[in-house]
């Protein structure tokens, strides 16, 4: 995927600034791709070029007026061309796991400190979702019923929740694993 079709997502779902676009890849879509906020920019430029979205200014009370992205045409038949064509199953690297492995050969409690640091990112990464689903889409404030894009919304955050859930378990296993190494029981 290009980063070009994760901004088409995005302004599909709510036109925006710049500014307020690289938010959103911070607080949801980062999750899933990440972009820094200058290749945000760069991407932004090049597709106005292109055509694929339009840009208008935005004026504002004693602050420079500010430039909104919405999709245009050209955009729209973009991703509709990117929605048909079909996804490769990703290949899985994932660095700690190496790390792991090859603590064999080295002394592995010396992980220890990185597995429980990746253990509190995706703990918070967890709580993180978990607080957006009750806040969009399973408490108080969450619409009775939802449309089609918010429907699609829950589902891909469901499977963040469940991947972060898997990941903890996973790491709380390699955890207790270490324990026993080091306690001398195989």
């Amino acid at each position: 995927m290009a980063l070009e079709h994760a901004i088409l997502v995005s302004l599909l779902e709510k036109p925006g600034s710049g500014y307020e676009l690289a938010r959103r890849f911070e607080r949801s879509i980062g999750y899933f791709w990440t972009a820094t906020h200058q290749q945000i920019y760069r991407v932004l430029k090049r597709m106005v070029g292109d055509g694929w979205i339009d840009v208008r200014e935005v004026p504002q009370q004693g602050r420079p007026d500010k430039k909104e992205y919405s999709v245009a045409g050209p955009g729209r038949e973009a991703l509709a061309r990117w929605l048909r064509e079909p996804v490769e199953p990703e290949g899985l690297r994932h660095d700690l796991a190496v790390k792991i492995r090859g603590a064999a050969f080295g002394d592995p409690a010396e992980l220890v400190d990185e597995v429980e640091r990746h253990r509190r990112v995706h703990a918070e990464r967890l709580t993180h979702y978990l607080a957006g689903e009750r806040r969009d889409f399973t408490g108080p404030e969450a619409p009775p019923a939802l449309d089609a894009g918010q429907e699609l919304q829950h589902a891909v955050l469901r499977g963040g929740i469940a991947y972060e859930r898997m990941t903890l378990a996973w790491l709380d296993d390699f955890l207790a694993t270490l324990r026993r190494i080091g306690s001398g029981r195989r």
